[in-house]
This record gives C-alpha cells, sequence and structure tokens, in this order.
C-alpha cells in the first residue's frame, strides 16, 4: 500500500518510481546488528541513558506514529534506535536522511532511511510523499528532527522547519509524539542521557488547524516536554528516573585498578560510581 502511494504521486510528477525502492525494505538482521553496536558505543561514551519515569509512551494500536525530537546532537539517531527497539520493537521504524549522504552510504536504506534533497522544493514535496506513503501503514513510526539543524535543547522558542506541519495536513491519520533529548554532566566522568516523552497529539480527517497553526502546536507541546525535562535534570532524583542502559563508570582503568586494590586491602566493597546516581 505504501509502495503505491509513492508510486502514484512519483508518476503523476512524471518522476521515475523504478530506481529505489520504496519503502525502504528493512533488514532485520543488519539492523539488529547495528542495535547492538550502537547500544555498545552509547555504553562506552555515556554513564546511563534514563527517561523520566512518567514520561514513557503508551502503545497507539491502529495509528501510525510521528515521533518528533529536538535536534541537539549527533548522537540523536543512536538514541533513537534504542527507544524503538524498547518502545516500538512492533513497528516498522523510519527516518529521513540527507539524500547525498544516503548515496555515499548505501547500507543505511536497509535500516529504514530515506534519502532527501535538502533546501530544495522538490526536496520538501518528495519527503512529504515518501512520509505519507510510510503512515499509510499502521505499524510504522516516523522519527523526525524538525528544526532541521542542530539547536541548544535552551533554546526558546523552538522554531521548526514547515515539513511537520504539512504533513500533519496531508497525512491520513497518525499520532504525533513529543520527545525531548538532553545531554548533561551529572557526577560522573561521562555524560548522561536524559530522556521523556510527551502526550500524542491526533491528527486525522477533520483537520481544523492550518499548516502552521499545527507547527506552533508541535511546538509548544514539545517545549513543554523539554521544560519538563530539563527540570528534573536539575533535581538528580535517581527515583525519578528509569534507567534504559547503563554505561561506564569509573575515572580509568589504571587508577580504578588501584582504588580496587585500595578497598580490597581495607576490607571494603569497591564502588567503582562516583555515587548513587
Amino acid at each position: 500500500m505504501t509502495t503505491n502511494v509513492y508510486s502514484a504521486t512519483r508518476a503523476r510528477r512524471g518522476l521515475s518510481s523504478r530506481s529505489v525502492e520504496f519503502p525502504p525494505r528493512i533488514s532485520r538482521g543488519l539492523l539488529r546488528f547495528f542495535r547492538i553496536y550502537s547500544e555498545g558505543y552509547l555504553r562506552r561514551h555515556f554513564h546511563s541513558v534514563r527517561l523520566l519515569a512518567n514520561g514513557a509512551p503508551r502503545e497507539r494500536r491502529g495509528w501510525p506514529v510521528v515521533v518528533y525530537l529536538n535536534h541537539s546532537a549527533w548522537w540523536d539517531p543512536l538514541v533513537c534506535l534504542l527507544l524503538a527497539r524498547q518502545f516500538f520493537r512492533q513497528r516498522d521504524s523510519y527516518g529521513p536522511i540527507d539524500a547525498d549522504a544516503l548515496q555515499r552510504y548505501q547500507f543505511f536504506r536497509r535500516l529504514g532511511f530515506f534519502g532527501v534533497a535538502n533546501g530544495t522544493v522538490r526536496g520538501a514535496a518528495d519527503f512529504l510523499d515518501q512520509a505519507r506513503g510510510i503512515l499509510a501503514a499502521e505499524n510504522s513510526a516516523l522519527w523526525l528532527t524538525p528544526q532541521g539543524k542542530f539547536a541548544d535543547g535552551r533554546a526558546r522558542p523552538l522554531r521548526f522547519q514547515s515539513g511537520l506541519g504539512r504533513l500533519a495536513r496531508r497525512t491520513r491519520r497518525a499520532a504525533f509524539l513529543p520527545l525531548a533529548i538532553e545531554y548533561t554532566f551529572w557526577e560522573e566522568r561521562l555524560p548522561e542521557v536524559l530522556l521523556s516523552f510527551g502526550e500524542p497529539l491526533f491528527f486525522e480527517a477533520a483537520r481544523p488547524l492550518s499548516a502552521p497553526e499545527s507547527t506552533q502546536l508541535f511546538e509548544s507541546a514539545l517545549a513543554s516536554v523539554q521544560d519538563q525535562l530539563a527540570a528534573a535534570s536539575q533535581r538528580r532524583n535517581p527515583e525519578e528516573w528509569q534507567i534504559l542502559l547503563r554505561g561506564h563508570v569509573g575515572t580509568n582503568r589504571v587508577y580504578d585498578l588501584w582504588r580496587r586494590a585500595r578497598a580490597k586491602f581495607h576490607g571494603r566493597a569497591f564502588r567503582a560510581a562516583h555515587s548513587d546516581l
């Protein structure tokens, strides 16, 4: 069904639909391998990945999902892969990537990425066609960073590109789910990844909002979740968080080896972490 929607639209525009399979066929084996690799990579570079306890998403059966998030770091796609496995395991997840980058790294297509020509009118129109095609399937999840560039998580007001609002106007039905991400240092050598989902916004056939109004609604919803996440980050209360992934603790191997030997000599239990967080 999704292939037919996309192919029909390209045909009306006089574009070829034969050169690229759409939606991209996801390789389960390659995706599993890349997830294992990326989660190991996160473990090596972060102390933990934490989700605000009241910020977990609820499954919306029968609704395709658009997860839209603030774009503050290079790490965002790897974090999204972790979240897709944790909370959207029964869905096929997709995300846009620069078309030139996809040409260089073709294996990304087998992971669910599709190419978009950034900064062009045709690229914007093609993104909407591909996104609509993906969302025609109820078990799909589309992951988007509507800011279109890296931005500090504290920057206000949020400014989205127009694509998300236009998608809300043009897709048949979808649940739009805000996701706030923050990268911060607490009390360990390595930083924390902090996360929280907001309440979904449902769009279907009856659409009283224009595309700009929808964009403003999405901006406001995500900013609210980001503010709640920032406040919880400042409190540093371990009981407020669900740990999704534990990373490395300690200072370095040589120093920790000396600390371990010293603790053993004095008959104390060795704790590599600096604090209980």
